[in-house]
């Protein structure tokens, strides 16, 4: 079967990229994995590049929170080799930042949690604050614990998130298997894997990569092929997998191919802020934290992979950043560098060398109450043609894990209707 990709950018990766800006390579934002992220990991795997961006030992996150008199407390989620829900059993009964009946109520919520089933319908009807304050959650436990994991993962805080989507993170990542939540992340720029790793990847494949060719049309033709316009260009194809956002979907289906096409108008967006901080010398030691009692949420150091050869580089990722996202970068800095000043003592002495920002305003489908009725499968009513997309109906929120599975589940499908079936990467490799 032969193959082609148009990407309406210059370059592969999506949302998840890389750009100079004078001798650093930095990220757009800081995007990060667990180990339950099994189709993410098999793509890494395909495309040679696993090692680059390898899985931490056990589940370490440092918690900073700096607004106590005494100065500030770090606290730690880890884990140990015990079985579920014992794996997380030590941490959470020493974590500082919660009290001792809070920390109790903890664990009857995530026993309970433990018995839903993401899939029901009746999860996406309602927000996970809702469900966490039926179960004891106090607003200090949100804060320091349920909304530390989502709003990274889900890309909105508690009363903004469908508890289905929240049931499944949660399940999954903390859940499944005692190592599921333990986190990855890139220690190269992003480009050198989703763009240049792939490439190679694609190339060796034999699929014909285009770039810079944004689709502006798709139709069916008279002989039950279809045709797509670019730019400059139209082709001819047995089968199209669209994968866009859902806007530009909307935009691009032919009549007819939903049943209710305008449902993709009503999955909303979410943005994420992404703050750069460059400075003259070493402010942190580790290689990221998160906090609590600060705008800060999640910080980490880009230093080796940016290419930086002198100071430190420090890179802030604020998910569900709505009130954020169009302030001046003059404000932002005004904000975040005493901020950091806060949490990291070394950074009163050092120099700001520089001070970006990065903005992504459509970074993620909004993770709402009632998303999952709005989110369509693969299968479109035209004959060949197949939707993918983080957005679409894959169980998972909007993350680098649902990306590929929605390839997954477009490709099998569109290579099944070709005659070509083609066993499921995932249960392949088991």
């Amino acid at each position: 079967v032969g193959v082609t990709l148009l990407e309406g950018r210059p370059r592969l990766g999506g949302l998840a990229f890389s750009f100079q800006r004078g001798d650093l390579t930095v990220d757009n934002g800081q995007h990060v994995y667990l180990r339950c992220c099994t189709a993410y990991r098999w793509f890494l795997e395909r495309i040679g590049g696993a090692h680059l961006a390898p899985v931490q030992e056990r589940l370490d996150v440092p918690v900073l929170d700096p607004g106590r008199a005494r100065g500030a407390r770090l606290g730690r989620l880890r884990r140990t080799s015990l079985p579920v829900p014992l794996h997380l059993a030590a941490s959470l009964a020493t974590y500082p930042h919660l009290s001792l009946a809070e920390r109790a109520s903890v664990g009857r919520a995530a026993l309970a949690l433990g018995r839903l089933d993401p899939a029901d319908p009746a999860l996406d009807g309602i927000d996970f604050a809702t469900w966490l304050g039926r179960h004891g959650q106090s607003a200090r436990t949100i804060e320091a614990l349920w909304d530390l994991v989502g709003v990274a993962t889900l890309n909105a805080t508690a009363e903004n998130a469908s508890m289905g989507l929240a049931a499944m993170v949660f399940k999954t990542g903390l859940l499944s298997e005692p190592g599921a939540a333990d986190i990855g992340w890139a220690r190269v720029p992003l480009g050198e894997l989703h763009d240049t790793l792939a490439r190679e990847a694609l190339d060796a494949a034999g699929v014909r990569v285009r770039t810079s060719a944004r689709v502006r049309g798709v139709s069916r033709t008279d002989g039950d092929r279809w045709s797509v316009e670019t730019d400059g260009d139209t082709l001819d194809a047995d089968t199209v997998v669209l994968a866009v956002a859902q806007r530009e979907a909307h935009a691009l289906l032919p009549e007819g191919s939903l049943a209710d096409p305008d449902r993709l108008l009503d999955i909303g967006t979410a943005p994420i802020l992404n703050i750069h901080v460059r400075y003259d010398r070493t402010v942190l030691r580790r290689p990221f934290f998160t906090a609590l009692g600060s705008p800060v949420q999640w910080v980490f150091d880009r230093t080796e992979a940016s290419g930086l050869k002198d100071g430190q580089y420090l890179a802030l990722s604020q998910s569900a950043a709505q009130h954020e996202i169009d302030a001046p970068v003059a404000e932002l800095r005004a904000r975040y560098l005493p901020e950091l000043e806060r949490l990291l003592p070394p950074a009163r002495d050092a120099r700001v060398v520089d001070f970006f920002v990065t903005r992504e305003r459509t970074a993620t489908f909004a993770p709402a109450p009632g998303v999952g009725r709005l989110r369509p499968g693969a299968h479109t009513r035209a004959p060949g043609l197949y939707l993918a997309g983080a957005w679409t109906a894959t169980g998972w929120p909007a993350t680098m894990e649902g990306a590929v599975r929605s390839g997954f589940t477009a490709a099998g499908a569109a290579l099944r209707a070709l005659g070509r079936p083609h066993a499921h990467p995932l249960k392949e490799a088991a």
